[in-house]
């Protein structure tokens, strides 16, 4: 059996101080350091587990270059910096047409049930992840953010437009000001034209990364627009330029993203945002429910 621990405060998750330090750091590293910051930030369970010999090969850089890229950072040495990352999510290797192949190998050798128990591990363990590495905290901050943006743009393309469109018609049940992008025939780009101060766009993209998404965002936030992330990597094209990030755990023995645990973090969020919002949102959603039985979008309730 599975059990979710969920931090007690908001030390005991990823959001330490070192994360900070080394994503602000990040830019002036030079590229070689660079790429061993982005390892230990992507991969933080290797580096609190490994050898600095095995970070160093596992990242193509060299042991002296994690040393330099932790006092580029304002660590004493490497072992300083090593100390905050504990659990971590494991990015996959494999491309995408390598695991569709190994999928068709088990469904060729009858091993379904194998996939199965595996599918039900996975998503699971990416929601467990999920749970454990975000707080209360970080979540409320976000909803906040909605809930008091003049518009919040909930921006997805491809496997996160469902995302985002799910997530912005729950939220028009209570609220005016959320709108999902892209709309139909539109460019995301465009759709953010008039985002600006006192707008939120709430943005998700996971790798591959799309670029009309990340061209989008560095739109709206050169228009004054902030950003909240829903991405797999603190060091993702989105994180990067957003005020706050969730990290999203998207592996699965399928040759997709898993998206389940990005829908397990939306629909928290979406619960925040009607927690924090004013007992009004209450009204307007019994308000919408009560329209569409008069008007017969729902069956009638069973006695």
């Amino acid at each position: 059996m599975n059990v979710t621990n969920v931090p007690e405060n908001d030390s005991e998750n990823l959001d330490h101080p070192a994360v900070g330090r080394l994503l602000e750091a990040l830019p002036e590293m030079s590229p070689q350091l660079r790429k061993a910051a982005r390892y230990v930030l992507d991969n933080p369970n290797d580096v609190g587990v490994s050898s600095i010999r095995e970070v160093a090969e596992a990242a193509e850089v060299t042991a002296n270059s994690l040393v330099r890229m932790a006092r580029a950072a304002g660590f004493e040495g490497y072992e300083d910096l090593r100390r905050p990352f504990r659990e971590a999510l494991r990015t996959g290797r494999e491309t995408f047409p390598d695991r569709a192949r190994w999928l068709q190998g088990i469904a060729r050798g009858g091993r379904h049930a194998r996939l199965f128990g595996q599918m039900a591990n996975m998503t699971l363990e990416n929601c467990e992840q999920l749970f454990s590495e975000t707080t209360a905290a970080e979540i409320k901050s976000a909803a906040d953010r909605i809930v008091a943006a003049r518009t919040t743009y909930v921006l997805g393309v491809g496997i996160s437009y469902a995302l985002a469109h799910n997530f912005a018609y729950l939220a028009r049940m209570a609220l005016d000001t959320v709108v999902a992008v892209p709309r139909d025939g539109s460019l995301p780009i465009d759709d953010l034209a008039r985002a600006g101060p006192g707008d939120v766009v709430l943005a998700m993209t996971f790798k591959p990364y799309r670029s009309e998404v990340v061209d989008a965002v560095v739109s709206a936030g050169e228009q004054g627009a902030g950003l909240i992330a829903l991405s797999d990597s603190r060091t993702s094209p989105i994180a990067l330029l957003a005020e706050q990030t969730f990290v999203i755990p998207t592996e699965t023995p399928q040759f997709f993203t898993s998206t389940v645990a990005a829908a397990a973090l939306l629909e928290t969020l979406m619960a925040f945002v009607v927690a924090d919002a004013d007992d009004h949102v209450i009204a307007n959603i019994d308000r919408f429910h009560r329209r569409r039985y008069d008007l017969g979008v729902y069956l009638p309730d069973e006695d």
